[in-house]
């Protein structure tokens, strides 16, 4: 109830305070590409319900479709669950930008408001993801997926896959309010840093 209640009014606040920001960013995304400014995608939540994830579009349109062919080149960040390429030729250029300061995240703010998402937390995975989990990986899902989390803060997509999980189950098992305060502080942070 109490991490419920500071994500609610939180997010409220946070969606007032970056409207602004939010508005702009629609307009930009809208100017700067083809396709719809948000990003919609099915993920794996609190007690492996299925939810839609949003976030403002930071890829070309059909960045789906060009995935496999993507998968199948060598990656050069990531790990073998989770895939990453530093320099994805799918990014748009505004969508670089967005996501050196994590701006493109900002919509998830609803998914909190929703109730599908925490601020904090593990990261929501694909579905596809899930499939590949054994047994004990699925204790993420003890708790709602977070917008950000000690994943995050930890290395990103430098992380091995057992880094990744060992990291989300702490999280899982030690979760505290004071602890969510010194994520999303450390967030900030990074997200900020030049």
């Amino acid at each position: 109830f109490l991490k419920r209640s500071v994500d609610l009014v939180s997010a409220s606040i946070g969606v007032v305070l970056l409207s602004p920001l939010l508005l702009f960013l629609m307009i930009t995304v809208r100017l700067t590409s083809d396709g719809p400014v948000f990003f919609r995608q099915t993920r794996v939540g609190f007690r492996g319900r299925e939810f839609t994830m949003i976030k403002f579009r930071s890829m070309v349109v059909n960045a789906e479709e060009l995935l496999q062919e993507l998968a199948a080149q060598q990656r050069d960040a990531g790990n073998e669950v989770l895939f990453k390429m530093k320099n994805d030729p799918r990014v748009t250029r505004i969508g670089r930008i967005m996501r050196k300061f994590s701006l493109d995240e900002l919509p998830q703010l609803f998914n909190v408001i929703g109730g599908s998402m925490s601020l904090v937390g593990p990261r929501p995975p694909l579905p596809n993801e899930v499939e590949q989990y054994t047994t004990h990986v699925h204790r993420r899902f003890l708790v709602k997926p977070g917008i950000t989390g000690l994943w995050q803060v930890s290395g990103r997509s430098s992380l091995s896959w057992e880094e990744t999980v060992r990291l989300d189950l702490s999280y899982v098992e030690n979760w505290s309010l004071l602890g969510d305060f010194v994520i999303l502080t450390k967030t900030a942070k990074a997200a900020l840093a030049p």
